[in-house]
């Protein structure tokens, strides 16, 4: 027998946990519970302050990390975490794929999962245990400046993917070398801003929580997703972080979730400087603790404050032992005692950014992008032809992966972001991809903004810095003039617009949508030439397109679609792959209609605004082929069910071009009649169905009569008796949709 048992392998994880707290004492347990940032150094971390978990940790201090965990009293191996959102955010030649909302459009969960996994494979050669994903936000108001981190706006398809990301990241279980611990987050309802401002007050009753923001993370809760990060914001007065409705009632509670929860940067230390609730660090570290947090982030007053609380009578030394076993729990299951999961260089060599994940990223990004509109002019074949490509982002590799990838500014070690060689941008994709005899030319054109100090200060009272300010570029006359030559001289120009890292992320909500700087003016000029002109948009979130976009032969929307998102692009255009994307997010014609979704409640007064439209400039489910797939003979079979039953559907397809299509055929519900107001419809289920050029296919379709439910006035969530329809088809557009009718008994 080991001289310790919580060494003893061969022992339960329960009693190696009981025996290992037993021998902390409370500053090592209170040490335990933090999370810092490793950016300024590592051994006063662990030297002194004893902490549990590093974050924001440069690939040298993760290696001098684990020597000095080594030399500690107890060695108790760190849990490494960092924000691998979308690949490998911060390693060098690590796999960038497209963002949240880029794989959201394709609408398949079994591609985001490979992604997950060959994300895993990654960081777990390099040092690191833990990443925070998924992010299951529901992404309704647009200035919000985290909406690329998102799977967009509806929770059904959010759920589903977050799942198989889930699945991915944890592989076949924590004993897995190669899984990594997957982190629901930002638990709850952080996206509901007030005005789009971020981490703002979350104006959201329990009602509507439990209607639209709650089951995404029930999902993936029961689904075995290991942790949860607790977002900035308050409800109902109460901040997430000791929300004991939440987190007790409901997360700990009625969904029996045993995992671990670690709150956002610095929620514990907000409650004293920035929301005011507490007079010092004991009082919010006691709060904190008593509310069941785990791991407590970038908040190092919490050391001494979960001390002092103990020693005022605030807190209970065995409230800190619940959360410190929770943590150890963790870290035996991952087998961290036995082997502490350090670098690999021999597998980073293996593993990271490997032929075999390049063309999974190429695969992603080709099934990302989104077309929005066409009059024919795509794709780009038959005789040689001069393509213009201008814009600002049409060669622009750090716009092309987006928020949370080397130069988005987390990481101190990566300022200069990731290999430029490993990026192929829209100008790389077609420059590579036309065919023989084909000319492309370039011209920038325009200009998006520059930034410049924030008039408040450098920094936030908590001591981090604050972000530049963004101002917008003022045309360039000589810029836009050669933009403008170029495409005169060319036979159609791919103008590639949009947003740029200063205008995405934290603290980076936007008070309009429009296309900021001179980007209006070069869509403007190119549609004053009279020449066939194609816009890719590549941003962050959806935008408001000025009306000169209206005259462009063709709209692509692509997100940030990562390292290979210019090749795809390229693809796209020139008619070597078939588009498939749909939209995962509605997008806005002007910014006034915010927030922005498909799934409205019933009951406001008319259809528009006195002066513009309420309708979405394109709708949740939205996106086109090159060829035209026709809906028709939508039946129901078993048109009258009990809430135990499945609803059995079928509908024809019938592929009326020339060219083959992945559609997506979308299966909504509208509950006629309902005790509370409801959605006016809602997405229950989806099949993506190849349909070969002229073929028509018979779709066979169910759905769980369980599914068709809705939250009642005392909070429930109920099937209720009555009328529903079935509307299945390629969009959530009302015009688009076939419909049948239903009924479910008691």
């Amino acid at each position: 027998m080991t001289a310790m048992p919580y060494l003893d392998p061969n022992l339960p994880v329960a009693e190696r946990v009981a025996d290992l707290v037993g021998r902390m004492t409370l500053a090592e347990k209170a040490g335990q519970m933090m999370q810092l940032s490793a950016q300024h150094g590592v051994r006063d971390l662990i030297e002194e302050m004893h902490v549990g978990s590093i974050l924001h940790t440069s690939p040298k201090r993760v290696l001098e990390a684990a020597k000095l965990t080594e030399r500690t009293r107890l060695r108790i191996p760190l849990l490494v975490a960092e924000d691998c959102i979308h690949g490998h955010s911060f390693w060098e030649g690590a796999t960038i794929y497209p963002t949240q909302l880029g794989m959201a459009a394709t609408w398949d969960p079994a591609l985001i999962e490979r992604v997950a996994r060959a994300t895993a494979v990654e960081v777990s050669a390099t040092g690191v245990h833990w990443t925070f994903s998924p992010v299951l936000c529901i992404a309704r108001d647009l200035r919000w400046g985290r909406v690329s981190e998102t799977f967009g706006e509806d929770p059904f398809l959010l759920g589903e993917l977050a799942a198989a990301m889930v699945r991915g990241y944890q592989g076949d279980g924590l004993a897995d070398e190669t899984a990594i611990l997957a982190c629901a987050k930002h638990f709850a309802g952080y996206s509901e801003t007030q005005g789009g401002r971020d981490a703002s007050e979350a104006d959201i009753s329990r009602r509507k929580l439990r209607s639209w923001f709650l089951p995404p993370f029930e999902r993936v809760a029961r689904a075995g997703c290991r942790t949860f990060m607790l977002g900035y914001q308050a409800i109902d007065g109460v901040p997430i972080t000791v929300n004991s409705w939440l987190l007790d009632e409901v997360l700990r509670g009625e969904w029996a979730y045993t995992g671990t929860l670690v709150t956002d940067w610095d929620n514990v230390g907000r409650m004293v400087w920035e929301q005011h609730l507490f007079p010092g660090h004991a009082e919010a570290a006691a709060a904190a603790v008593r509310a069941g947090n785990d791991m407590v982030m970038t908040t190092p007053q919490f050391f001494q404050g979960a001390q002092d609380a103990v020693a005022r009578g605030l807190l209970d030394e065995k409230e800190i032992d619940q959360a410190v076993a929770r943590i150890l729990t963790l870290k035996f299951e991952l087998g961290l005692f036995e082997n502490p999961r350090r670098p690999d260089p021999a597998r980073q060599k293996a593993v990271i950014g490997t032929p075999a994940h390049t063309a999974l990223n190429l695969e992603v990004a080709r099934r990302s992008l989104v077309l929005l509109r066409n009059d024919g002019t795509l794709p780009l074949t038959g005789t040689p032809r001069t393509i213009a490509v201008v814009g600002p982002n049409a060669d622009d590799p750090h716009t092309q992966l987006g928020d949370w990838a080397g130069a988005s500014g987390q990481a101190e070690w990566l300022r200069d972001g990731h290999p430029r060689r490993l990026i192929r941008t829209v100008l790389d994709g077609l420059k590579e991809r036309v065919p023989a005899g084909w000319k492309v030319t370039h011209a920038r054109g325009a200009d998006i903004l520059t930034v410049g100090p924030d008039p408040e200060g450098a920094y936030f009272p908590d001591g981090q810095p604050r972000p530049n300010v963004v101002l917008p570029a003022a045309p360039d006359r000589k810029l836009l003039a050669k933009a403008v030559a170029a495409a005169e001289a060319a036979d159609v120009t791919v103008a590639v617009v949009g947003d740029r890292i200063e205008l995405v992320g934290e603290g980076r909500s936007t008070a309009t949508l429009e296309l900021v700087g001179a980007q209006v003016a070069l869509l403007d000029a190119l549609a004053a030439t009279g020449k066939p002109f194609v816009i890719v948009l590549i941003s962050s979130k959806p935008l408001v397109l000025p009306p000169s976009a209206d005259r462009a032969a063709a709209l692509i929307y692509a997100a940030n679609p990562g390292m290979q998102g210019g090749t795809a692009l390229a693809e796209l255009i020139l008619g070597q792959i078939e588009p498939s994307g749909r939209l995962p997010v509605s997008f806005a014609r002007h910014a006034g209609q915010q927030p922005t979704y498909y799934n409205q409640i019933r009951g406001q007064h008319g259809s528009r605004y006195a002066d513009l439209t309420q309708s979405p400039a394109y709708a949740f489910g939205d996106g086109l082929s090159y060829t035209t797939v026709v809906y028709s003979g939508l039946t129901v079979d078993t048109p009258s069910v009990t809430a135990g039953d499945t609803i059995r559907a079928r509908v024809e397809l019938r592929n009326t071009g020339s060219r083959p299509a992945l559609e997506t055929v979308q299966v909504y519900v509208r509950d006629l009649v309902t005790s509370a107001t409801w959605a006016v419809k809602e997405l229950k289920a989806y099949a993506q169905v190849p349909v070969a050029a002229g073929e028509t296919r018979i779709v066979e379709l169910e759905l769980p009569a369980a599914a068709c439910t809705l939250v009642d006035a005392q909070g429930r969530r109920v099937v209720e008796p009555g009328e529903f329809d079935l509307l299945v088809g390629p969009s959530s557009r009302d015009e688009k949709l076939q419909a049948a009718r239903f009924s479910i008994t008691a």
